[in-house]
């Protein structure tokens, strides 16, 4: 873990350009699988319009910076909270609605959003089908870092608070909570647990997380418009998801940077064929690691143990059959001297 934390500190001062914003991006996406990894993984609630989320959260920090002249760090818990309450009042809704019917109610979310930024009412503050253009924010104090070095620095500190809150939520008694939901509601609701309440709150720091990364998202970008936040982003973060492991939070930086980089790679492979690449490969991913990555990284460092630990069981084996051996021809020599 060391190791990963420094290469990632370092890694912006070895590569520049376009690479850099990929990694940041691809860091972005990991923190909004992350918002979604809290309510299905955790929270057993089937969402597939977090796209909407991240727009929400996009659009509230290029509003503020260009029409309030807000500075961009202010942005991101304004953006957070936007979103907050937005998915704490979608999930008193959604109460009633389990399983499949929550998909499709969440599938509508996403569908309705971009139309909603297009709309005439709206177009003075989205700017309509023309979206918002953003300044990208320079680094402060003087550092001698260029602008997409300093965002990725701000991206990866953000992150890592966001993080380290998930982390910290799901080991307290709230984050209990929210997974005996998912594991038995009856039962989590006859322990006392307010059924109801934990799952909007739920959906609300799920709405959260994916917003703080729509406005990292749109100062990364410095363009936020309707057709950037389709339907097509809500099935990205839902392939991310399952295939960095659903209910496994250091699994979303693999999902982050699946959905990023096996997209381009399978255009590289064959720009006529991409999408069917891409689903090639992600039908390979699903079938060898059919519980994501963090689920086949558990199965390899568990392995590894046990193959470590063979030859200690073997050398101990081997040494009780020897003294069970020796032990009764030593009570045999013993008694033919009792016998004498």
């Amino acid at each position: 873990m060391i190791a990963g934390v420094a290469l990632a500190l370092l890694l912006p001062l070895a590569i520049k350009g376009f690479f850099l914003f990929q990694l940041t991006l691809a860091l972005i996406y990991a923190v909004a699988i992350l918002g979604l990894n809290l309510l299905t993984g955790f929270n057993g609630q089937f969402s597939l319009g977090h796209s909407a989320f991240y727009a929400i959260g996009a659009y509230t920090a290029a509003i503020l910076m260009d029409q309030a002249d807000v500075a961009y760090y202010w942005t991101l818990p304004a953006a957070g909270a936007a979103c907050f309450i937005v998915g704490f009042l979608f999930g008193l809704p959604a109460l009633r609605l389990e399983g499949l019917y929550l998909a499709l109610a969440t599938f509508a979310l996403a569908i309705a959003t971009p139309q909603l930024l297009k709309s005439t009412p709206l177009e003075p503050w989205t700017g309509g089908v023309q979206g918002i253009v953003i300044l990208k924010p320079e680094a402060p104090l003087g550092l001698p870092l260029n602008s997409d070095q300093w965002l990725y620095y701000f991206t990866m500190l953000t992150a890592a608070l966001m993080y380290a809150g998930a982390v910290n939520l799901m080991k307290s008694r709230t984050g209990r909570a929210i997974m005996a939901i998912r594991d038995n509601p009856i039962a989590a609701s006859a322990m006392g647990v307010n059924v109801a309440l934990y799952k909007s709150l739920t959906f609300g720091v799920s709405a959260l997380y994916t917003g703080v990364a729509g406005a990292l998202g749109a100062l990364t970008v410095q363009f936020v418009a309707p057709d950037s936040f389709t339907f097509n982003l809500a099935i990205a973060l839902f392939v991310g998801l399952v295939i960095g492991g659903v209910g496994s939070i250091p699994g979303t930086l693999l999902g982050g940077l699946f959905i990023l980089f096996v997209p381009n790679i399978a255009e590289e492979l064959s720009k006529g064929l991409a999408q069917a690449v891409y689903g090639f490969i992600l039908i390979a991913v699903i079938y060898l690691m059919p519980s994501g990555a963090a689920g086949l990284i558990r199965l390899i460092v568990g392995r590894t143990a046990r193959s470590r630990s063979q030859p200690v069981h073997f050398e101990t084996a081997s040494r009780s059959a020897r003294l069970t051996r020796e032990t009764p021809m030593s009570s045999s020599t013993s008694g033919d001297e009792n016998a004498k």
